[in-house]
């Protein structure tokens, strides 16, 4: 619980962003804001299980592996060339054992790794720079049952983590990533070592001159919203098409897992949901991005059991501007890791972890109407704890229908 409370307080201080003064500019970072960036990054991850790590009388012949990875994060340069990091690396299915002792078992083990980690970046030329990563991680095993045997244990313990890597700088915001990260075997939890190779980017958020930050404000052909008030009704009788296309697992012919694993499902499904949502403008560039942070409340009933069930968030969203007509701005946005306090723990009787969790949300959406006085939305929404812990069955709520009001 001390790390789930360590985790919140984090992000709690990321998603404060408005912080700076009134009288600054939206399109000028405050402080904290111009030492941040995010990186995302994709590859391949490999751990050795093997029937070594099964209880005694069981094996399987065969093994279902997905290399597919992705490597997520945040960070803060406490020095130009330092920074301390945070994230996530996970795969984007699980390894499987199949056919445990040829009588038709199938089963699952997942492992998920949550890092914090300080980045040091030694300069070769002016646009390429090699790195050295260290810290400590927070990994988490679900192994397997059969027959209420447990076959393979869960698993929740602190490792270290380690890598080096490349960055290739394009400009002053981006940077390409080459990344190599490792965790050591550990043989007290019956855990193989873990390693990811990955491609990706970074995006630091940078000062810009004040003159020029001045003008990009005062440039009324691109609106940004400064606040928005919005109410969300959803449905389970839409179905969770969306929710598992981004979550790779829709079911499409012979493919069990067609989609992008850009997001989350959840073995609680959501009947009904209603929210209500405010959202306030902390950052934003001249023309395509900008950075919100937000509180919700949000009511749903579950299909299973018909439990009711609040969610009080608080969250960062970033917007990306896709097109700007004269009749209307539309947009996509993704909100991750908003701390969340769920009024009920165990939910459908699945083990959906502590109360504190996080909220995840993802959505397309159009503002319209004389100077874009209003917004419609859809949107998807999970709540899990990341795996942080071995309990954390999920929440899927499916699209909800938004509509709103910009002030």
């Amino acid at each position: 619980m001390k790390k789930n409370m360590l985790l919140l307080s984090f992000f709690m201080i990321i998603s404060n962003l408005n912080s700076q003064e009134s009288e600054t500019p939206k399109t000028q970072p405050s402080k904290f804001l111009s030492n941040f960036y995010y990186s995302v990054n994709f590859g391949g991850i490999f751990y050795p299980f093997s029937n070594d790590n099964l209880i005694e009388g069981y094996e399987t012949e065969t093994f279902s592996k997905n290399y597919f990875s992705g490597k997520l994060g945040f960070g803060y340069k406490i020095k130009e060339n330092l920074a301390l990091q945070f994230g996530v690396i996970r795969p984007a299915s699980w390894f499987k054992y199949d056919n445990v002792n040829n009588i038709g078992y199938f089963r699952s083990v997942w492992i998920n790794a949550w890092y914090l980690s300080l980045k040091k970046n030694i300069n070769i030329t002016k646009k390429l720079s090699f790195f050295g990563e260290v810290g400590a991680a927070n990994v988490t095993r679900s192994g397997f049952s059969i027959d209420e045997k447990v076959i393979y244990d869960d698993a929740h313990f602190g490792n270290l983590l380690y890598g080096f890597g490349f960055n290739y700088q394009l400009n002053d915001r981006w940077k390409l990533a080459l990344n190599g990260t490792f965790f050591p075997k550990s043989d007290k939890n019956n855990q193989p070592s873990i390693s990811q190779a990955s491609v990706g980017f970074e995006y630091h958020i940078q000062k810009i001159p004040e003159e020029l930050a001045l003008e990009y404000e005062n440039d009324e052909r691109y609106f940004f919203p400064k606040n928005i008030l919005q109410v969300s009704y959803g449905t389970s009788k839409v179905g969770f098409g969306t929710n598992q296309f981004f979550g790779m697992s829709l079911k499409v012919g012979n493919f069990e897992s067609f989609g992008i694993p850009i997001f989350w499902v959840g073995d609680v499904k959501a009947e009904n949901s209603f929210s209500i949502t405010y959202q306030r403008l902390a950052f934003r560039t001249q023309k395509l991005f900008s950075l919100d942070w937000g509180v919700s409340i949000t009511a749903f009933n579950t299909e299973a059991t018909d439990t009711n069930v609040f969610a009080f968030s608080i969250f960062p969203t970033m917007r990306f501007y896709l097109m700007r007509r004269d009749g209307f701005d539309m947009y996509t946005n993704y909100s991750l890791i908003g701390p969340t306090y769920l009024t009920k723990s165990n939910i459908d009787n699945l083990e959906t972890g502590p109360k504190i969790t996080y909220q995840d949300t993802m959505g397309l959406g159009v503002f319209f109407g004389e100077k874009r006085a209003y917004n419609a939305e859809l949107r998807i929404m999970h709540y899990s704890n990341g795996n942080i812990f071995t309990k954390n069955s999920g929440v899927a709520i499916p699209i909800q229908f938004t509509i709103g009001k910009t002030f």
